[in-house]
């Protein structure tokens, strides 16, 4: 198009019919081009957005539980919203990115068509300003992957509000010392970085302006007169440089959010990489059909691992076995393992040695998934989803409004296809919603990790004297948590943990 309008203009053209019908066939061709490109483009970026997302939530569920651990929740959370919504944005940006470059390689053919030789001159012109144009850029992108670093520490700071907001609410000197020292540094080193980022683009951007109308100075004023070049030429240059200004500003303007993407994709990738530890295997043995009724046995494990502050902790060696219609209370001390314990049996940390075994098949990597299957546990830091997920049975709406009856919740919470009217209650009935969905799994195996620590006396009694009984009655195989010393001649037995060993029975 941009050849058809020089020529016109040079030739004195302008009423040309043929030129005109050229010039509206080509008006057609760029418009359907250009839109057929943004819905494909857009199509191929809102899919890559999706597949992104659902890998990471897949590579999360894949990935054992201590690595999760290790790797923090503000970091993991913030790759899930920070990171993926900056990539979605990006993505946005390549069919602009995409089709503007292809109107500058259109140009750069064009103009070498009408003279190689000055499309090198005005080339080693652009070269020199692209290198000053990268050094001014790369002091940017420092900035602004600082800038992530502190997005995520912000992250943190906003889990710490809104899970401590109790704590901060009751004492004024802790929230005046939290906002003062955590907040507001780290959101002015936050401004700092995004704005000094966005001056070296800035800078960077008016560099260029100043460049290309340098470039429309030497076509004009510096080529004519040292190589010769007819008035077609000059005017196909100046008109294609012309042409050429806003596809480089648009690029340009698009390069911070392309940076942030690159870093978040960054972050992405190694979050990818530190996740991509051993995971769940999942093999055919978790096809095979689930033990009614389990016996669990463990010789001789043992689980170690460092803590937050650097310090080994070491669970075992452990013999341990536990039959159907037993009920088994586990005791011991703050720091005893007790939960590592529990986390061990229900397959969420693999041991680091020994043998777990159920109904004597040995656990290991390739049925660790079909072993889990068998456990229906209701832990401390339980979550209660607002569904039953998992529970397609047609009859499982009767079955909890049964069981809500027997929790005393019938007059708080109904059940209309699978779905909770309300999980807005207060903890200790909300835990009583989790054993809800632990009586609906029936699973051979049920760990409590302190279910009754939030029940008044009433419920608590009712848990102990008649809803454990009545699993082991079932044939169920029953471990509780529990500092609940009356109750614990209603048990089969007690065991005893101090410092990762067993030392009573």
């Amino acid at each position: 198009m941009i050849a058809l309008v020089n020529h016109t203009l040079t030739r004195g053209r302008a009423g040309s019919v043929w030129l005109a019908a050229g010039f509206a066939g080509l008006l057609i061709a760029k418009v359907g081009s250009n839109t057929l490109a943004q819905l494909l483009l857009n199509y191929f970026s809102q899919r890559t957005l999706a597949r992104l997302s659902g890998t990471l939530c897949r590579q999360i569920l894949a990935t054992p539980l201590r690595r999760l651990e290790q790797v923090g929740v503000p970091r993991v959370l913030t790759t899930l919203t920070d990171d993926v919504a900056v990539i979605g944005w990006a993505t946005i940006n390549i069919p602009t990115l995409a089709m503007n470059g292809a109107i500058l390689i259109g140009c750069a053919l064009y103009l070498a068509w009408l003279s190689w030789q000055v499309l090198l001159a005005v080339l080693m012109l652009v070269v020199v300003g692209a290198l000053i144009h990268r050094l001014l850029e790369s002091r940017a992108f420092r900035h602004l992957q600082r800038a992530r670093e502190t997005r995520e520490l912000l992250f943190q700071h906003f889990r710490t509000l809104t899970e401590g907001i109790k704590e901060l609410k009751v004492h004024a000197g802790r929230r005046r010392e939290f906002v003062i020292e955590r907040v507001d540094p780290t959101l002015a080193r936050l401004q700092y970085d995004s704005m000094s980022g966005v001056r070296h683009h800035v800078v960077a951007a008016s560099w260029n302006q100043l460049l290309f109308y340098a470039l429309l100075g030497v076509l004009l004023f510096a080529i004519p007169p040292i190589h010769a070049v007819s008035w077609e030429t000059l005017t196909g240059f100046v008109l294609a440089t012309l042409y050429m200004m806003t596809p480089v500003w648009t690029i340009m303007d698009s390069w911070p959010v392309l940076a942030r993407g690159r870093i978040a994709l960054a972050k992405v990738r190694d979050l990818g990489i530190s996740l991509s530890g051993p995971p769940i295997a999942e093999s055919e043995t978790v096809a095979m059909p689930l033990a009614a009724v389990a016996q669990l046995e463990i010789d001789g494990v043992v689980f170690a691992y460092d803590d937050d502050a650097g310090e080994s902790f070491v669970l075992g060696p452990l013999d341990l076995s536990l039959r159907p219609n037993e009920l088994v209370f586990l005791v011991g001390g703050n720091g005893s393992g007790k939960s590592t314990l529990m986390k061990v049996l229900t397959g969420l940390y693999p041991p680091t040695r020994g043998a777990v075994r159920l109904n004597g098949h040995l656990i290991d990597d390739k049925n660790r998934e079909w072993y889990s299957q068998h456990f229906t546990a209701v832990f401390s830091d339980f979550y209660l989803f607002d569904s039953l997920l998992g529970l397609d049975d047609s009859g499982v709406d009767e079955r909890a409004r049964q069981s809500l009856v027997r929790l005393e919740l019938d007059s708080k919470v109904r059940v209309e296809g699978g779905r909770f009217s309300t999980i807005a209650l207060s903890q200790g009935q909300r835990k009583r919603l989790a054993l809800l969905t632990a009586f609906l799994e029936d699973r051979p195996i049920y760990v409590f990790d302190e279910w009754a620590a939030d029940q008044d006396a009433h419920y608590r009694d009712i848990f102990y004297r008649q809803i454990l009984p009545e699993l082991r009655a079932r044939g169920k195989t029953i471990l509780v948590i529990s500092h609940d010393d009356r109750y614990y001649h209603l048990g089969d037995r007690v065991l005893k943990l101090e410092y990762g060993k067993l030392v009573a029975s």
